[in-house]
């Protein structure tokens, strides 16, 4: 290496510049998240009041629902629905079982949403009136969807409360389809 002189200065600039960037490279290091979550889930339980679109004016049940958000905006709800005929002679319920995506914007405590579902939906007949001893005509399960929007409520660090309202359409319900609409308040575990 003595006959090439310039040989021997690029060996020591490529060393010099090799050791500069292996001493700032921790310089441009970031830390990493000790642990990263994948959404916010909730778990709740509601009271519902429906106006069910066919034979009595008001139907009174429960649910049950969880939502998990997987970004700011974006989620899925899951929900089921057990709503009763008040006359209970009657015998007439609907069940649904829905799931489909959310929308949720955030102000403090408040979280209102927008959301779409699609579900199974099971109707209970009442009885034939010439034959009302023989029970129940029958209960059917429909093709449903519901669209819907509502409010949830940061009550405590683990704690929402909600108010909901939804309007179902069963559109193989004979003889014209049926149109439901929900009013729902509940209370739920958020785990954060």
């Amino acid at each position: 290496m003595t006959g090439r002189p310039w040989l021997v200065r690029l060996w020591r600039l490529a060393i010099l510049a090799l050791g500069m960037l292996m001493i700032s490279a921790p310089l441009f290091g970031q830390a990493v998240p000790a642990a990263k979550r994948a959404g916010d889930l909730q778990v709740g339980g509601s009271f519902n009041l429906a106006s069910p679109d066919y034979g009595s004016e008001k139907l009174f049940g429960f649910g049950v629902y969880t939502t998990f958000d997987w970004s700011q905006h974006l989620g899925v709800e899951l929900s089921f629905r057990q709503l009763l005929d008040p006359d209970a002679s009657r015998k007439i319920y609907e069940r649904t079982y829905e799931v489909g995506p959310r929308y949720v914007l955030h102000y403090g405590r408040w979280q209102p949403y927008a959301k779409f579902l699609v579900g199974r939906s099971i109707f209970q007949f009442p009885s034939d009136p010439r034959h009302p001893n023989d029970g129940p005509v029958a209960n059917l399960a429909y093709t449903m969807w519901g669209g819907g929007f509502g409010v949830d409520y940061l009550l405590r660090p683990s704690i929402n409360l909600r108010a909901d309202y939804e309007f179902q359409r069963w559109g193989s319900f004979p003889p014209h389809g049926l149109s439901p609409r929900v009013l729902s308040f509940g209370v739920a575990y958020y785990f954060h």
